[in-house]
Formats: structure tokens, sequence, C-alpha cells
């Protein structure tokens, strides 16, 4: 058991071992997620054309009824609070910068996104939209944002995004047919975002960022998720345990045995995913999450 248990190279060589001596672990590479650009495009009041919803229907945005918000003009306080909803699964000294646009035109979009690759520099950048206020995606994979009147709708191009963006980028999709923007790399799937008002609007997003639920209901229960000695943190631990035990068996295996772990050694996929980015590892585990809980309504993430 020992002889197994301490095979890594670093127990060979009393951890001195030269850097270039030791087999490139990729995964290793210090990667940190450094911004979070939000494009919420909610058009509060006005639904897009070519949803017909339901009567009642899912109005939520991060657990918010955003039509009052709107009457008194204080819609801003969405992106507000998805910021807070992002900010609780990075450590504070780690915590990235936020930048947020409101029913943007496509200029403001640009901008934003060339700033905010600037400021990033080669650090990691998510990019979530919200695009339950407008249209869904084009066949020419498309997204919509609105002209300076908002008296149109204005596509721009998930291409020209990715260009202003480039890489390292996550981005977080949150709209109907959201697979149309993926073509490339998925099979198209038709999905309209669920509209059970017993669920939030945003339910991907909500997944995503409060997986335990409405931060109302959880308010009642003190403590966070990274103290581990209180209620939210155990259940948080338990949550990670979990979804990390699916992500490992999901993960194809790497073609090579490891004797520490009993049998083939965790991929760079799974080393990227789950463990080099606390922000990263945490919207990934949420996605597993997100997978369960929409399939319940027919809705693909």
């Amino acid at each position: 058991m020992s002889i197994a248990f301490f095979s890594a190279d670093r127990h060979y060589t009393a951890g001195k071992a030269q850097q270039q001596h030791l087999p490139k672990n990729e995964w290793r590479m210090r990667m940190k997620t450094t911004a979070v650009q939000m494009v919420m495009c909610l058009n509060v009041g006005i639904d897009p054309p070519d949803v017909v919803k339901t009567s009642p229907c899912a109005r939520d945005e991060c657990w918010m009824d955003p039509r009052p918000l709107h009457a008194a003009r204080q819609v801003d306080k969405i992106p507000r609070e998805l910021q807070k909803q992002y900010e609780r699964w990075q450590a504070r000294v780690m915590q990235a910068q936020y930048k947020a646009v409101l029913d943007p035109t496509a200029d403001e979009v640009q901008r934003m996104c060339l700033q905010t690759r600037r400021y990033a520099g080669e650090d990691r950048v998510v990019f979530h939209y919200n695009g339950h206020g407008v249209p869904r995606p084009t066949s020419r994979q498309e997204i919509w944002v609105f002209n300076q009147n908002y008296t149109q709708y204005i596509p721009v191009l998930m291409k020209d995004v990715m260009s202003w963006l480039k890489t390292p980028t996550v981005y977080v999709l949150d709209c109907s047919d959201a697979g149309t923007l993926l073509e490339s790399f998925l099979p198209k799937e038709v999905a309209l975002l669920p509209m059970n008002p017993s669920m939030p609007s945003d339910v991907f997003t909500s997944c995503l960022t409060t997986p335990s639920g409405s931060p109302s209901d959880g308010g009642q229960v003190p403590g966070l998720p990274d103290q581990p000695a209180h209620a939210p943190g155990e259940l948080n631990w338990i949550f990670t345990a979990i979804t990390d035990t699916i992500a490992w068996n999901t993960c194809p295996p790497a073609p090579r045995l490891c004797l520490r772990h009993g049998g083939a050694c965790p991929t760079d996929l799974f080393q990227k995913l789950f463990r080099q980015d606390l922000l990263l590892a945490a919207l990934f585990r949420h996605f597993l999450l997100a997978e369960r809980i929409m399939r319940t309504a027919n809705c693909t993430p």
C-alpha cells in the first residue's frame, strides 16, 4: 500500500526535482478566472415575439420578480444580485472583476468584451448571457441585443463575440435554443426554457450560481458554503463529493494506470474543470445539477 501511494515523482526526489525533468501536466499551469462579463437582455415588460408564454409563467430572475423592479426603475438590481451569486463560489482574495450591461446595444457588448479581455490578459473570462427578453438565437448562430432606442432587436454573431473575448473563456448561455449556438460542436437540440411558475425563469443560472435554492429560503440558515462547521457548508461539502464522483466517472479515463487510485488516472480534462480554478469547478459541478433538474422539464442544458 505504501509503495503504491508514494509513487509520485516528487517522492523519489524529496520534492526537489527540477520542473523541466517532470512530465508536463497542462492542468497544473496557474490559471484563474479574473473577469465575469454579464450581458442581461431582459427587456422587462415586453415578451419576445417568438415565444408564447404560458399563464401563469416563470418570471423570477435571480430569485426576484423583475416586474415591480421595472416599474420602480430598479432593474439593475438583477445583475447586482447575479454578481453576488457568482461571488459565493470564489475566494475573496481571488475575486474576479464583474461587469454588467443591461439591455445593451451591439456596440456596448463589443466594447465591454474588448475591455474585459484587455483586463484579463491570459486569464480566464466568464461570459454570461441572459437572453430571456429577446428572440431565440438564429440558425446563423447569432444572439440578440437592442438598437439605441430599444425599437429593434439587433443580431450579433456568436463568432464575433468569441473573436472579441478570445481564449480562455467560458460561455454561460441562458436562453431558449442555446444549443443552436453550439452547432459546430454538438448536435442541435431545440428546447424552450421551462415556463413552470414553480421554477425561476432563469433556472439554468439558478442551478449554476445558487444550487441550494433561493437565498431568501436559505437566509434562515446561518453560515456560508465555504464554512463546513455550519449547515450550508456541510451540505455544500456533501454536494461537492457527489458531483465530483459523477464527474470523475463521466470523464474518460487516461490511457494509463495509476497505482495510487487503484485504476485509471484522472484525465487532464477532469483536472482542468474541477481542480484548477474554484469558480470554474463550481460552475461545472452545478452544471451537473442543471442537467438533472432541467431534464425533468424536458429541457437540455
